[in-house]
């Protein structure tokens, strides 16, 4: 949004009247409600902080909010994002950190940048120079009208996610990458050396990415001798014999789960393994 001093004006009035109101013991709302989302992601945390203004009737993006100009992506202080770890923003490296997050919306077209100073007011001090990421994105037309702005994570998985920006009839898709696999590989080598190995966690992870399954269900023996009576030793057991293609033995793993987890009066557990039985059996 331009600053004139017409909303400099109105910018001073509203912290007048705001300071009355406390002087007053007077406990206002905000006209743009604040969120922080932590969301995580890899192995480590994402915070997004932002101000969430309404419509209120009014149109937004190429009026409002002019297109071509930076933008806040917010209402009040400039939105920002924290990494805990590095990431990729649309396959560009973006280290750790916490950044302002600034949006310069387009018709056809969006700009999507980080930016090092992280704590401003609005886009009225934003400098270019101080940009880390700038990237382009597709707008896209909303299902139905967003009356607040919103701002979310969507399609997240360990290694990937979406960051969703919203309002009016208009949203942009931003994607998120990490790598994890050889920090996560390293952390269960070095948590095999230890007293408590983590052997069904460790077998797992390899269950899941494609990692050498005969380790895994070494590690799934092992743990099925800690914990005999613990059907979902069993499942996690049958599931990998299951995807190394013995059949039988998941057949078997997955009737003694299901015998342990009705004797326990596990009605999860119960389903869980029957429909690995149901899968062993095809």
């Amino acid at each position: 949004m331009k600053f004139t001093i017409k909303s400099a004006l109105l910018l001073v009035l509203a912290i007048g009247l705001y300071v009355q109101a406390n002087a007053q013991g007077i406990k206002l709302p905000q006209a743009s409600s604040g969120q922080t989302i932590v969301q995580d992601f890899g192995l480590g945390k994402i915070t997004l902080t932002y101000s969430r203004p309404n419509t209120k009737g009014r149109k937004i993006f190429g009026a409002l909010e002019p297109y071509n100009v930076v933008w806040r992506t917010g209402a009040n202080s400039a939105t920002t994002i924290k990494f805990t770890d590095a990431v990729k923003i649309e396959g560009q490296d973006v280290p750790a950190g916490e950044y302002g997050l600034f949006t310069i919306p387009g018709k056809k077209e969006w700009t999507f940048i980080l930016n090092k100073t992280a704590k401003q007011w609005g886009a009225y001090d934003y400098k270019q120079s101080d940009d880390v990421l700038r990237v382009k994105v597709k707008p896209m037309a909303t299902k139905g009208k967003v009356e607040t702005f919103t701002m979310q994570f969507a399609d997240v998985t360990p290694t990937a996610a979406q960051l969703h920006i919203m309002w009016e009839n208009t949203a942009i898709a931003i994607n998120i990458t990490t790598a994890i696999d050889a920090q996560v590989m390293a952390n269960i080598a070095e948590a095999m050396k230890g007293d408590k190995k983590p052997f069904m966690a460790a077998a797992q992870y390899y269950y899941e990415n494609g990692k050498d399954l005969a380790t895994a269900l070494s590690w799934m023996n092992e743990a099925e001798k800690a914990d005999p009576k613990a059907p979902w030793v069993k499942l996690w057991k049958g599931r990998v014999q299951l995807k190394m293609g013995d059949k039988a033995g998941a057949q078997a793993t997955a009737k003694a789960g299901i015998a342990i987890a009705t004797e326990i009066k596990n009605d999860e557990y119960v389903r869980l393994n029957t429909e690995l039985l149901a899968q062993a059996s095809k």
